[in-house]
């Protein structure tokens, strides 16, 4: 085997393990999603389930009163950055990046992002009816609210589609501090909204770190489902794919995005 054929070998063999490697850290993130959710829902009946959540949110409601912790902006600020997990501009977001994936042509994308996300307001709006939880008081509350607390569909829905579009775009950048900036972001978009929701007083703490793991976990389950059409489809053409444009570079990398 000449020097030429032995880097190709060993550079393709490193590339199918770090790709199963992500395979099976996003098979991880789904366990750890459903694990950390049930755990969060047989706390919230239990008495220190209970007192954890009172005791956040009388830290960041003090003396429980409709005025949060903190500067008045600070509130206005949150009311603000809590629309960014709204159905409305989550909604509105992905008609825009399902339109621009059409028009690149990256069909599976674009299909499984809107699949992703009515799955996530199904499984949201199906948790909250099976849990039935009540809200914080309302009179604590600094935003309305329409139906059950466990969990929240904002952090639910936030969690979803933020970081499946941060996967997405991670696939653009080449050098990897862009591809962790991407990330950060989706991250940092994701934590802010959920945070939000409890300085709001419009969750409970356990709400949210149980939208952010049902969320994650719904993410990490779309990303081995475009993993197993991928693999599907480099031994079988059709179906919906995501089409290389003309003038497009084809490099010999892992599927580390969403419907790639």
């Amino acid at each position: 085997m000449t020097a030429s054929r032995t880097r190709l070998f060993a550079r393709r063999a490193w590339r199918i393990a770090r790709t199963e490697i992500v395979a099976l850290s996003a098979l991880f993130v789904v366990a750890m999603g459903i694990m950390i959710f049930v755990e969060l829902a047989d706390d919230m009946t239990e008495a220190d389930g209970r007192a954890f959540d009172q005791a956040v949110l009388l830290a960041l409601r003090p003396g429980g009163s409709a005025d949060g912790w903190g500067p008045p902006w600070l509130e206005t600020a949150a009311l603000d950055l809590t629309s960014l997990g709204g159905i409305a501009v989550l909604g509105l977001f992905a008609v825009i990046v399902v339109l621009f994936l059409v028009l690149q042509r990256k069909r599976l994308s674009a299909l499984l992002l809107v699949f992703g996300l009515a799955g996530g307001v199904a499984l949201s709006e199906g948790l909250k009816a099976v849990f039935a939880r009540d809200r914080p008081p309302a009179a604590w509350q600094a935003v309305e609210t329409i139906n059950a607390s466990f969990p929240s569909g904002h952090a639910l829905l936030s969690a979803v589609f933020y970081l499946s579009i941060g996967v997405m775009l991670t696939r653009a950048f080449p050098r990897r501090r862009f591809k962790a900036y991407v990330l950060g972001v989706a991250l940092l978009l994701t934590l802010i909204v959920g945070l939000t929701r409890v300085y709001l007083a419009a969750h409970w703490a356990s709400d949210v770190l149980a939208g952010w793991s049902v969320g994650a976990a719904w993410a990490m389950a779309l990303w081995l489902v475009a993993y197993a059409v991928q693999r599907r489809q480099a031994v079988h053409a059709g179906g919906p794919h995501d089409e290389t444009l003309p003038g497009e570079a084809i490099g010999d990398t892992d599927p580390r995005v969403i419907g790639e």
